[in-house]
C-alpha cells in the first residue's frame, strides 16, 4: 500500500494558480485574492493558501494579460553591493552582452543578505524575467526553490562548484587562497595571517582564508584564525587593521588581505608609521584593482576577470533563452596572480 506523502501530487514543473488552488483545496479566485487582496480573506483560508504557495515556489505574475503572453526581454540581475566596484564590472559585463541582444537588466542588491535576496528573487520572478543572473552559489531554501521552480534559465556567478542550480560561471576562490599562500610561501615568508571583515556574511572571503590555510597546512606552517572586522571594507579599515594585527601578533611576516581595498589602505598606512613593505611584512590582496599597480611599493594580488565573467554568464544565458543551447554548463573563469613589490 502506497503511503499518503507518494500519493501526494507531484509539483508541476511551471506553477500556476490553478495549482496553487488545487494544493490548498480552494477556487483559483480565492487564490488570486490572497495574493492580491489578502485582507478580504479569513485567516484560515489564507493560511491554508499561504502554505501551499510555499510548498509549490508559486510566484505571482505581476505582466497580466496580452504581456504576459509576450516574450520577457529583461533579464533578472542580482548582487550583493552596488557599490563594490568587482559588482560594478561583473555587472557592466553582462550589460555589454545584453544590450547587443536585445534585453534589458532588472537589477537587484541583496547587501550580502541571503533573506533579502530571497524577498527580492520571490517579488522579480513577478515580473516574468527571461532568465535569472545572481551572485554565489549560497542561497536559502526558499530561495533555491522558487529558482528552480521557475522554469527559466539561471546562472549563477562568481565562484565556482559543483551543484550550481543550474548554470555556473566563476573560480574557485579556495584555490585563489592556495595559490596566493603558495606565492608567500616561496619568498620565504613563515607568518602569515589573513585579514577580511564580516567573513560570515562574504563566504567567498572565508574560502580564500580555507585556501591560504589548506597551503600552511601542506607547508606545516602555523595557522591562526582570520583577523576580522564587522565593518564595510574600505582602505581605512584596512590601514586600522594593519596596526591591530601587528599589535596582536608582532611575529606576522606576511598579511593576505580578502580584499584590494583592505590591501591599499593597509600600504598607505604602513608607509605613513615608517613600516617597511615587504622587509617587515609583505602584503597581499584579493581582485585585481588598478590602484594596487599605482601605489609603492605596488600591490601583488590575485586578479579575478570580473567583467569577462560577466559577458560569459550572459553569453551563455542568453544561448539557452534562445534555446540554442541545452543542460548544465559550468565554466572556470580561472585567475591569474600579479606579483608586484609588496611581496
Amino acid at each position: 500500500m502506497s503511503s499518503p506523502a507518494s500519493r501526494r501530487p507531484a509539483r508541476p514543473t511551471t506553477v500556476t494558480l490553478k495549482h496553487v488552488a488545487e494544493r490548498a483545496g480552494v477556487s483559483a479566485i480565492t487564490v488570486s485574492r490572497v495574493v492580491n487582496t489578502p485582507d478580504l480573506v479569513s485567516d484560515v483560508l489564507r493560511a491554508k493558501v499561504t502554505a501551499a504557495i510555499q510548498d509549490l515556489g508559486y510566484v505571482p505574475n505581476r505582466v497580466a494579460g496580452a504581456l504576459a503572453s509576450a516574450e520577457s526581454r529583461a533579464v533578472l540581475v542580482i548582487v550583493p553591493s552596488l557599490s563594490n566596484a568587482v559588482f560594478i564590472e561583473v555587472i557592466q559585463g553582462i550589460q555589454d552582452v545584453l544590450e547587443v541582444a536585445g534585453y534589458q537588466m532588472l537589477l537587484g542588491n541583496t547587501q550580502y543578505d541571503l533573506e533579502r535576496e530571497q524577498d527580492l528573487v520571490a517579488a522579480l520572478l513577478g515580473w516574468s524575467p527571461a532568465g535569472v543572473i545572481l551572485a554565489g552559489l549560497r542561497h536559502t531554501e526558499r530561495t533555491r526553490a522558487l529558482l528552480k521552480s521557475s522554469n527559466r534559465p539561471i546562472m549563477e556567478i562568481m565562484e565556482h562548484g559543483a551543484r550550481p542550480i543550474d548554470m555556473n560561471v566563476g573560480l574557485s576562490h579556495y584555490k585563489a587562497g592556495e595559490s596566493m599562500g603558495e606565492h608567500l610561501v616561496s619568498r620565504g615568508y613563515r607568518e602569515i595571517g589573513f585579514i577580511g571583515g564580516r567573513l560570515n556574511a562574504d563566504y567567498r572571503a572565508m574560502h580564500r582564508f580555507k585556501g591560504l590555510e589548506r597551503c600552511l597546512a601542506r607547508h606545516d606552517l602555523r595557522r591562526r584564525p582570520p583577523f576580522t572586522h564587522e565593518c564595510k571594507s574600505s582602505a581605512q579599515v584596512g590601514a586600522e587593521a594593519l596596526m591591530r594585527t601587528l599589535d596582536a601578533a608582532p611575529e606576522l611576516d606576511a598579511l593576505f588581505f580578502a580584499n584590494d581595498d583592505l590591501a591599499v589602505g593597509a600600504l598607505l598606512r604602513a608607509q605613513r608609521e615608517g613600516i617597511s613593505v615587504p622587509e617587515r611584512v609583505a602584503i597581499a590582496g584579493f581582485n585585481g584593482f588598478g590602484i594596487g599597480e599605482l601605489v609603492q611599493p605596488s600591490l601583488t594580488t590575485i586578479v579575478s576577470p570580473r567583467q569577462r565573467m560577466g559577458q560569459v554568464a550572459a553569453t551563455m544565458l542568453v544561448a539557452r533563452i534562445r534555446r540554442e543551447a541545452e543542460g548544465r554548463h559550468r565554466v572556470d573563469i580561472g585567475f591569474s596572480l600579479r606579483v608586484g613589490e609588496s611581496t
